[in-house]
């Protein structure tokens, strides 16, 4: 086990200062790449939105204890140990050397330092065959050398500094692997040429503990497949469109900025977020809209699908129809809330589709853009259980009083968001225990794809009481109550909250 935690944290480490290519990520995404149908669903349940940092904590708790078996194994046949470590060194070289980032060379080179590290602890650790025993035990005078049996005391002291170090290292590598800079190239981003004007007065109703109307980049969600965050340079970037279209286009970063850019303000939302929950916020997007792209490549008319490809493989499908619809406005983004897309929402350019959850849509990391049919091609989340067409259902939320918390009796401010993108939010009515349905106030909306915030002021008294808030979108259509899980297409129900009034 210390061999096996000391080969982990090496491996980390020099990952970390190679660029990347972390073996607990790479064997973490192999098992990501490898999960059945339901299997995210139960990673949420039990772990939420910790559930990539559970699957990572998991494999090296799996490693640890492969390492301990070998270890009990080896007392009976001596190069097993060694023979494991070895082969844990060519585990992670074949999950490394997948990542499209990571070169054979960083790959072998990770690997390598990885297994040394850990055979160098087990010549420490491991006592010596009998033979080289006696003959240590036998000289007079003798200085014990690497190889000499260690006292209990020698053991569990150095075995306790390899797990120690292992662990440390680890914990570095992943943290210096965290860190990725924007990767620019030298080429910057000009000002758009369609801008929108900041949120007018009554946009944003600035009460403690409600959602800002615009998230900064710092506190939106974060939701995809990634372990750790990919180092992408947009020098050497390209964004390919291709498939059942006239004309092949490959646009290059700097081709791609000096395209006509504007700035839209829209919400998105992960399917898997919960009623109530926070995978959802707004921001300010900068980028070229999509149709005239698409327009420059000639789509053809039996093209059906619009399929965004991530530099890892990774991919998302929508309907064509619904940018001729709703999702007129879909935009290949470069910027977020007025700077560069930061590296974990998807430098150096990303997808934004108003209207539909960001599994069939909101492509980060993007490399290709293919044109094909609905029928034809089913991208990542399909297989696993989710539905192939997913647009955002009508959802609202209660951020003021938060549940379980305690305010005084009398009259309490409410407050929380509201979203149907590309709908807007018509009305916002709050319950009080099972009385009578009371209409909030909304916030002034920047535009039918973004959320509105709501508050309302409602007299309580003193007890326990359950709060209810429901939304009718722009259309008229009202949220729905029936209550459903995030899988296959998106949560129901209202959200209910219980406080305390003393």
């Amino acid at each position: 086990m210390a061999a096996a935690a000391l080969a982990l944290g090496v491996g980390e480490v020099t990952a970390a200062f190679l660029g990347g290519g972390s073996p607990i990520a790479a064997v973490g995404a192999l098992v990501i790449d490898l999960q059945p149908p339901g299997a995210k669903d139960l990673m949420v349940a039990l772990f939420g939105t910790n559930d990539k940092l559970a699957l990572e904590i998991a494999t090296a708790i799996g490693a640890l204890l492969v390492g301990s078996l070998l270890g009990a194994l080896g007392r009976r046949w001596r190069p097993l140990p060694v023979a494991g470590v070895l082969a844990f060194g060519a585990v992670a070289f074949l999950a490394i050397s997948r990542d499209p980032l990571v070169g054979y060379a960083a790959a072998a080179a990770i690997a390598i330092l990885a297994a040394f590290a850990g055979v160098l602890a087990l010549r420490w650790l491991l006592p010596p065959p009998p033979s080289v025993a006696g003959a240590a035990e036998g000289t007079p005078g003798a200085t014990p050398l690497v190889g000499a049996p260690l006292a209990r005391r020698g053991f569990l002291v150095l075995s306790g500094v390899a797990l120690a170090a292992g662990g440390l290292l680890t914990v570095v590598g992943r943290v210096l692997t965290s860190r990725v800079p924007v990767i620019t190239g030298g080429t910057a981003i000009p000002a758009p040429g369609q801008t929108v004007p900041p949120p007018p007065a009554g946009a944003d109703f600035a009460i403690d503990g409600l959602a800002p109307i615009v998230v900064p980049n710092e506190d939106f969600y974060r939701i995809d497949t990634r372990l750790t965050v990919p180092r992408l340079d947009s020098a050497t970037w390209s964004l390919r469109v291709h498939g059942m279209v006239e004309r092949e286009l490959t646009l290059s970063y700097a081709d791609l900025v000096a395209r006509p850019l504007v700035e839209q303000y829209v919400t998105i939302a992960c399917v898997s977020n919960e009623v109530g929950g926070n995978l959802v916020g707004n921001a300010k997007w900068t980028g070229t809209p999509l149709v005239p792209l698409l327009e420059e490549a000639g789509v053809q008319p039996a093209a059906t699908q619009l399929v965004g490809r991530s530099f890892d493989g990774w991919t998302c499908g929508f309907p064509t129809a619904h940018l001729r619809g709703a999702g007129a406005d879909a935009m290949v983004v470069v910027a977020m809330n007025g700077e560069p897309l930061p590296p974990d929402h998807g430098f150096p350019a990303r997808l934004i589709v108003p209207g539909l959850y960001g599994y069939v849509s909101a492509t980060k990391w993007l490399t290709e853009i293919w044109l094909t049919r609905l029928e034809d091609f089913n991208a990542y989340w399909v297989p696993l259980g989710w539905a192939k067409q997913a647009p955002i259902l009508t959802q609202s939320r209660i951020d003021v009083p938060r549940g379980g918390t305690a305010v005084a009796a009398g009259a309490v401010q409410m407050a929380g968001v509201a979203w149907a993108p590309t709908r807007g939010i018509s009305r916002v009515e709050l319950r009080v225990d099972e009385g009578s349905w009371q209409e909030a106030e909304l916030s002034v909306p920047l535009a039918d794809t973004t959320w509105v915030q709501w508050r309302l002021a409602v007299e309580l008294a003193a007890g326990v009481h359950t709060l209810a808030v429901r939304a009718t979108d722009g259309t008229g259509e009202p949220q729905e109550e029936r209550r459903t899980p995030p899988a296959p297409d998106g949560a129901r129900g209202y959200h209910q909250v219980r406080i305390t009034a003393t």
